[in-house]
C-alpha cells in the first residue's frame, strides 16, 4: 500500500503573494469587490500552494517586464511615426496664393466670365461664381452666387453669406486662396 505524500503547508509569504496578486487584479478591475473578499478569505484558509494557485489560475496572466517594455517602445515609435507623417503632410500641403481685396471697391466678383473682377480659368469655377461685398464697418462678406462646385471658407462649403478675415482660406471650385489684408 503506497501512500501519496501530502503537499507542504503554504507559508505566510506564499499567502501574502497570492493576496497581493488578488489585490492588484481587483485594482485593475479584473475582480469584483465581493469576489476579492471571498478569495482573500480562501487564501487565508488555504492549506497548501495548490489551493493558493487555484485562487489566481482563472485570472489572465500579467504581462512580463519585457512585454510591457516592448509595448511601451512600440507605442513610442508609433507616436513618433504619426508625428512625422503629420509633419510631412503639412510640409507638402500646397501654398495657396494670396487674395488681396481692393480698398477702393465695395463689390468684388469672382468667376470664369470676362466681366468678373477676378477671372479664374479653371473649369470648376462657374462663370459668375461668388461675390465679396464690403460691409459698412469695412469688413468683407463672401457670398456664393449659385455656383455648381461651391464656394468654401476655411474648408466649409458656404450655404449663406459669411464674414471673411485676413488669413482665411477661400476656395472657388478647386481654386484656393488665402485672404490678405494687404492691398493689391
Amino acid at each position: 500500500m503506497s501512500s501519496t505524500p501530502r503537499p507542504f503547508r503554504a507559508s505566510d509569504d506564499e499567502r501574502d503573494r497570492a493576496i497581493d496578486e488578488l489585490r492588484e487584479r481587483a485594482v485593475e478591475g479584473r475582480l469584483s469587490h465581493d469576489t476579492f473578499v471571498v478569495r482573500v478569505d480562501q487564501a487565508l484558509r488555504a492549506r497548501n500552494q495548490q489551493e493558493l494557485d487555484a485562487l489566481v489560475a482563472d485570472l489572465p496572466r500579467r504581462p512580463t517586464f519585457r512585454q510591457r517594455a516592448t509595448h511601451a517602445l512600440t507605442g513610442a515609435v508609433s507616436a513618433v511615426s504619426g508625428f512625422t507623417t503629420a509633419l510631412q503632410s503639412a510640409w507638402r500641403k500646397p501654398r495657396l496664393p494670396r487674395l488681396a481685396l481692393p480698398d477702393d471697391r465695395r463689390r468684388f466678383v469672382v468667376g470664369r466670365g470676362s466681366a468678373c473682377d477676378l477671372v479664374l480659368s479653371d473649369l470648376t469655377v462657374s462663370r459668375v461664381h461668388a461675390e465679396l461685398r464690403r460691409e459698412d464697418d469695412g469688413g468683407w462678406m463672401l457670398v456664393d452666387l449659385g455656383s455648381l462646385n461651391g464656394t468654401r471658407l476655411n474648408g466649409w462649403r458656404l450655404v449663406a453669406p459669411a464674414r471673411v478675415r485676413a488669413g482665411d482660406e477661400v476656395a472657388f471650385g478647386d481654386c484656393g486662396f488665402v485672404v490678405s489684408d494687404e492691398g493689391p
